[in-house]
């Protein structure tokens, strides 16, 4: 391919960089809604691809590659930045131009990796991200001295303001068009090589870098508060604190005017159809499971938020650094936190990101404890049983008593998660404890825009769920719960004599112990594959007993009239800890090559969930809960 023919196409660009250098953020101000996200071939990393325009009208393919602090890979991560830019990955095109995106506040850390890659003698850009916070603090970066020492191009940039990539963009179209060459071998630096790249950092800086003589900045302040072994720990746990309370105070009214919307679409479709088979299924199939799930949607955004504004803040690796100490006492690394955080959302994606752990037992601990955090999925069965067995009033006249409960199930999860952790840790974890060494990242106020597209990301998520494999099998549900038709002679509810009544009473004697009626037992099932549908399945299960076409903004109301208290807390306590869905154990076999650890993590958590259940049921029936 000529040089001509090369640029007319779009050029490929692959950013990389330190974590926390704010290279994420560049790449969404540069690719907007343009992107998708996959895994590269073979690995379970993710790949996240946009597409880019110039203001000369440029296209550019632009991929970002996972944080790396150097090309010595000491994670997955790390590993697949590396084989991408050496064009080792199968099924990966080499890169036409490299762009290396820098914190400018901390140059000290970020020159490192820039002169590794500069070494493999490919097309080269530095991007120094964060430039306005630089200068703010009195930071003053010799541009051209910089460009000149390195012998690459280097812009200013701004990932969190409009306009702030155009320096980048501009640079691009100046760069030639050229058949990039493969590159040259690489292999791990000796330790008089990684000497040498330190005394080339320190020299830059002495020359290309002036910083104001009083340290301006007051992350060290705040960190003296935040970090404190005692305060910091107290402010996490009231971070986390209010943002279960969040979730229910703030999310009452979008949740009603959902509600209202499910049941005015119910009775709208009920009143418009003949009764029959396509009414039952549009009123008590699609409208009653699907608007039972989607009713939570509210709860689900607040989580997401309160998650990636702390993550965008710079809090999330202070409170990974905080909790090292007392994470280690039960086999655990301060890099567990943030996958285990992650997993409060959903644990695949909390699962994925135990990459970062370069131990294995401390990856492979973090991996088999992952669904003991609460995932979003579980959260609208939690809001359902809350809502209609928790009255909603006030404690202390100012906590929401729902949102203390909803607080207590997740604490739950994580008093369970340290109980298994601590087992592991005296079986497949043992080991030495390794202490964790990271680069806190700068305090900033969270992105606005970066925020609205993280969100957005969720809700695209959540709604395909809603749309895809929840409505699916909520109209397999459905189709179980209606045939077959019960006989002419038939004298109790027709669902009993379908399908999903005959398997529902038959594992009912398994479940009996627990408190669990066919009902329950019905919508456990489809549940293994994705936890909302749980919700969905016993609103059509309840939609074709009553004919109620209002049902799925009425089922806390049903099951309060028909479940004894008892029963309830049995139910949440099962989901504390209940089964992973097919989804993630998938994800757990692929992430350890192995069916061995999803077997064992499924095994031991049906036995945690059942013995809990166990002992709530029994428990609250001794004290006239039942």
């Amino acid at each position: 391919m000529s040089a001509a023919a090369l640029a007319e196409g779009d050029r490929r660009v692959a950013l990389l960089g330190n974590p926390n250098c704010g290279k994420t953020a560049l790449f969404n101000l540069l690719t907007g809604s343009r992107q998708k996200v996959a895994n590269y071939a073979g690995v379970t990393v993710e790949r996240k691809e946009g597409l880019a325009t110039s203001p000369a009208g440029r296209r550019y393919r632009v991929l970002d590659l996972p944080g790396a602090y150097s090309l010595n890979a000491d994670s997955a991560d790390e590993e697949v930045t590396r084989d991408v830019i050496l064009g080792h990955l199968k099924g990966e095109q080499l890169p036409e131009v490299l762009v290396c995106v820098t914190d400018a506040t901390n140059l000290r850390l970020n020159l490192r990796l820039v002169l590794e890659v500069r070494r493999l003698g490919l097309p080269m850009l530095l991007a120094l991200n964060m430039s306005d916070v630089a200068a703010r603090r009195g930071i003053e970066i010799d541009l051209p001295q910089l460009s000149q020492r390195l012998g690459v191009p280097v812009v200013p940039t701004v990932g969190v303001h409009r306009g702030g990539a155009d320096p980048l963009l501009a640079a691009l179209d100046a760069m030639p068009a050229t058949i990039p060459a493969p590159a040259p071998p690489w292999h791990p630096p000796t330790l008089a090589e990684i000497t040498e790249t330190h005394r080339q950092v320190r020299e830059i800086l002495r020359v290309c870098v002036r910083e104001p003589e009083v340290d301006r900045r007051f992350d060290e302040r705040i960190d003296r508060v935040v970090m404190h072994p005692q305060v910091g720990m107290a402010i996490l746990a009231i971070v986390l604190f209010l943002m279960f309370q969040a979730v229910y105070a703030w999310a009452e009214a979008p949740m009603g005017w959902i509600e209202a919307g499910t049941a005015w679409l119910g009775e709208a479709v009920g009143a418009t159809l003949a009764d029959g088979p396509l009414r039952s299924l549009l009123v008590d199939g699609v409208i009653a499971g699907v608007g039972g799930v989607l009713v939570f949607l509210p709860q689900i955004v607040i989580l997401f938020a309160f998650i990636l504004a702390l993550e965008d803040s710079g809090y999330l690796p202070r409170a990974a650094f905080l909790l090292d100490h007392a994470m280690g006492k039960v086999g655990l690394s301060g890099r567990s936190f943030i996958p285990l955080l992650s997993s409060f959302a959903c644990a695949i994606p909390g699962i994925m990101a135990t990459r970062v752990i370069a131990n294995w037992r401390d990856r492979l601990a973090t991996i088999l404890i992952a669904p003991l955090m609460t995932c979003s999925a579980r959260l609208p069965v939690y809001a359902l049983l809350i809502g209609a067995f928790i009255p909603e009033r006030t404690v202390a006249g100012v906590f929401n008593l729902q949102g203390l409960v909803l607080f207590a199930l997740y604490l739950a999860g994580i008093l369970g998660a340290v109980l298994v952790a601590f087992v592991l840790k005296r079986t497949v974890g043992r080991g030495l404890h390794h202490p964790l060494m990271m680069e806190l990242p700068t305090w900033r106020l969270p992105n606005l825009r970066n925020l609205a597209l993280g969100l957005l990301e969720r809700v695209k998520i959540f709604i395909r769920r809603v749309g895809g494999i929840i409505l699916s099998l909520t109209i397999i549900v459905w189709a179980l719960a209606t045939f077959p038709a019960p006989p002419a002679d038939a004298t109790g509810p027709a669902i009993d004599y379908s399908y999903a009544g005959m398997l529902g009473h038959a594992i009912t004697p398994l479940f009996a112990p627990i408190g669990f009626g066919w009902e329950i037992c019905i919508a456990l099932i489809p549940g293994m594959a994705a936890r909302e549908v749980a919700v969905g399945a016993l609103g059509t299960v309840y939609a074709l007993q009553g004919g109620d076409e209002a049902v799925a903004a009425q089922l806390g109301p049903i099951i309060a009239g028909q479940w004894s208290l008892a029963t309830a807390l049995s139910l949440l306590a099962w989901y504390v800890f209940a089964p992973q869905c097919l989804s993630t154990l998938a994800v757990v076999k692929r992430e350890t090559q192995s069916w061995r650890y999803p077997l064992l993590m499924a095994g031991y958590l049906f036995a945690m969930a059942y013995l809990a259940s166990l002992l709530t049921y029994q428990i609250a029936r001794s004290l006239g809960a039942g």
